[in-house]
Order: structure tokens, then sequence, then C-alpha cells
């Protein structure tokens, strides 16, 4: 169920994502600000993140329903995202798991990343505490509002997240 991404299917994935920020974050950032957020042309970085990093994507019969990346040079947990339709269903959770096992085996001891304010409690619920309150500042959407936090890690043997 749970799988690493191919770069085939980059395009499928950054759509999970843009459909994800559509439904999800209106309230905290306003319909135009999350328009400019997901333009529907990928840009190059996303495939690049997709060959260089772990990836990680979770399946139901036929197609991708979840996505969420160890950003390796960062040591962060990156882009985790649920198709809308199939959010509620542990598939976010699964996705945490195996990127937090992915970066144990690594023996990265810590985990950042920046939330958006209505995913805050999700990460929470994963170890992640609250750092402090920034804005992240995007060329297509203007500051967002994030939440930096981390989460420190166990050291897990490889392929423990399967």
């Amino acid at each position: 169920m749970i799988r690493r991404a191919r770069p085939e299917e980059a395009q499928a994935l950054w759509q999970i994502r843009n459909l994800a920020i559509r439904a999800e974050c209106r309230d905290a950032y306003g319909e135009e600000a999350v328009m400019a957020w997901t333009p529907d042309i990928m840009p190059t970085g996303y495939l690049r993140a997709i060959s260089q990093n772990p990836f990680f994507v979770v399946d139901t019969p036929g197609f991708p329903v979840a996505t969420g990346f160890l950003d390796i040079k960062a040591q962060s947990v990156e882009a985790i995202f649920t198709l809308p339709g199939h959010m509620g269903n542990g598939y976010a959770s699964q996705i945490m798991r195996a990127i937090k096992a992915e970066a144990s085996a690594r023996g990265i001891a810590a985990l950042t990343l920046s939330s958006t304010p209505n995913a805050m409690t999700f990460y929470q619920r994963h170890g992640f505490t609250l750092l402090r309150e920034t804005y992240y500042p995007s060329a297509l959407a203007g500051d967002l509002r994030c939440m930096d936090m981390q989460a420190h890690l166990t050291r897990l043997p490889p392929g423990a997240y399967k």
C-alpha cells in the first residue's frame, strides 16, 4: 500500500498536492492565495524532489491517494498531502511513519517541518512540537503563515516503515 514514488507519476502527485491544498487551506490563507499557490503547471523542482529524496506514496487499488517526502538535505518533512475524498483514512499517518522511519534509519536525530495552520494538530499527534510561528515567502502566493515544528526521533532499522 505504501511505496516510493516514480518520476513518471510526478504530475499526478502534483495534482494530489494541489487538490489537498485547495480543499483544506482556504480558511487559513484565503481563496486568492490558495489558487496562486497551486498552479496547474508543475515546477521542475517537484520532479527533482521525487528523484532525489525518499518520496512516499500510498496507493489504493489503481491510483495514488497520499504523498509525502523526507527532504534529506534539510532533514525535514515535506509535502504530506491526501487526495480529498480519501482524507481521514490514516494515509497521511502512514506517510509520516514511513518518513520518520527512513530518517531514523539514516541517522537523523530530529526532523523539522513548516506546517500550515490547519495541519498543525496532525503533526502534534505525530510527536512534533511548535517552535515558532513564521511566514513562508511564496513567490506565487505572497507570505504564507506557517508553524515551524520539530520532532526528535528514535533510531529504527532500515525498512521499519513497511
